[in-house]
């Protein structure tokens, strides 16, 4: 499934890198809370990092990010994602990626909506200030019998220089 899913976002991606388009390369964090209250004592909110990249060719573009989340309900994680991006200024977004940790992928993708504003500051430097909503994301926490449902909402901002 996931072999099929990245060939899939590869296939949907060249076409729109054959066009003209602005490229961006950008790092930010993002203030993330899960929307169910988890059974254990452990931090049920904190704060991730992210590097990305970007094409916006016009109205309809797409985000490649790597997401950083340290001490994630009580792990270390990494979680390489895709979206699709529609908009310019006032945008949305929808894509999906595999949460990283203990050494391996999580079985299931999770799959994410956004809402954004991306401005330019100067000239070819953006600030994107976002808020997401991250869902069919289960863990298997240590010391837990149950898979845990860790639907997440997410604050974020990114700077993004123009290439």
């Amino acid at each position: 499934m996931k072999t099929i899913l990245t060939l899939l976002m590869f296939a949907l991606i060249l076409p729109l890198h054959a066009q003209e388009h602005r490229h961006r390369l950008g790092a930010g964090a993002n203030y993330w809370v899960p929307l169910n209250d988890l059974a254990r004592d452990i931090d049920d909110d904190g704060f991730s990092y992210f590097i990305s990249y970007q094409s916006r060719p016009d109205l309809i573009g797409w985000d490649l990010s790597v997401e950083f989340l340290p001490d994630r309900f009580g792990e270390d994680a990494i979680a390489p994602q895709f979206h699709f991006i529609l908009g310019r200024g006032i945008y949305a977004a929808a894509g999906a990626g595999w949460m990283h940790r203990d050494g391996s992928f999580a079985d299931d993708p999770f799959y994410s909506l956004r809402v954004g504003l991306n401005f330019q500051v100067l000239p070819g430097l953006f600030l994107d200030i976002f808020g997401n909503y991250r869902f069919n994301d289960e863990t298997d926490l240590k010391d837990e019998d149950t898979k845990l449902d860790t639907d997440t909402v997410f604050l974020g901002a990114a700077l993004r220089i123009s290439l």
